[in-house]
């Protein structure tokens, strides 16, 4: 049985992202992620104009007379949360902690695809895969997915996209609709990240914190590498060091759209000190009207 503090935990979220989905998110989700393709539903009589390639010849040679096959789209998606665990969730600046913001995100989008019955898995890492969710549906699964976010005590600290990434092909064998929900303070999985983008459909959520962008101008600072705990002093009164330490964080998220740009990977940037609601809100919307 789970304590209390945790019930009431999963329930508040469950408050919070239902809300948003019901008066958010409910529509663009459904109208911006398609199925994966045609079912068949029933046959008809065949009419002027139809495609000769739909006859059921089997039904229309019992019938006498020309039958089609009638398809619907295939509404199930499958969806999947890479959800980065690494010590550098822990950092906050704005009240939430950057993995606080990312559960209250996958909670968010497990709760929208399960609204469309949908099947959602997730895939917790950091330097490596720490938790595999298979996909399923059922409210009674997604709220076990939010539960394992939201309290999974990784053992890792350091990140590592690529292993997730790979580990991801290697067990989801059908086109999927994933989210990446990341700060992306990682190296060297751009190659597998156009891997998986060429078999499902990837978007990725980024995770930022204002202080992460631009130093305060408060004298000699102790900055701590959360994931690999080196250590650095700066000397933030220096409007110097501040614009290189600006500098050096606008080049590294212009090579990060350059990349999302070129292999054509939808992307969103969600700012801790902001509501998160808001700009996938616009992604879906803005998405949606690129489909239409």
């Amino acid at each position: 049985m789970l304590p209390k503090d945790i019930i009431r935990k999963i329930r508040r979220i469950q408050i919070t992202t239902n809300r948003l989905v019901n008066e958010s998110l409910a529509g663009e989700y459904h109208s911006v992620f398609k199925g994966r393709g045609m079912e068949f539903e029933d046959v008809r009589e065949y009419q002027h104009g139809d495609d000769i390639r739909t006859i059921d010849w089997n039904v229309t040679s019992r019938a006498g007379r020309p039958f089609v096959k009638r398809y619907v789209e295939e509404r199930e998606l499958t969806v999947m949360l890479l959800v980065d665990a690494s010590a550098s969730g822990s950092f906050g600046s704005a009240g939430k902690t950057k993995g606080e913001v990312s559960a209250e995100i996958s909670a968010l989008l497990a709760f929208s695809a399960i609204k469309n019955n949908d099947r959602v898995g997730a895939l917790l890492f950091t330097d490596h895969v720490e938790k595999f969710i298979p996909p399923r549906r059922g409210a009674t699964h997604v709220l076990r997915v939010v539960r394992e976010v939201l309290f999974h005590r990784p053992q890792g600290r350091g990140t590592r996209i690529e292993s997730a990434l790979e580990h991801l092909n290697l067990v989801i064998r059908k086109r999927a609709v994933v989210f990446l929900i990341s700060d992306l303070l990682d190296q060297g999985y751009e190659q597998a990240l156009k891997v998986a983008n060429r078999k499902h459909d990837v978007v990725i959520i980024q995770i930022v914190d204002p202080r992460e962008q631009e130093l305060p101008p408060l004298g000699i600072l102790e900055i701590r590498d959360a994931e690999t705990g080196e250590i650095v002093y700066v000397d933030s009164s220096l409007p110097e060091v501040r614009e290189i330490y600006r500098q050096n964080w606008e080049q590294n998220r212009q090579k990060q759209r350059k990349l999302f740009q070129s292999h054509r990977i939808d992307n969103v940037t969600i700012d801790t000190a902001q509501p998160y609601d808001v700009p996938l809100v616009r992604f879906f919307a803005e998405r949606a009207r690129r489909l239409t």
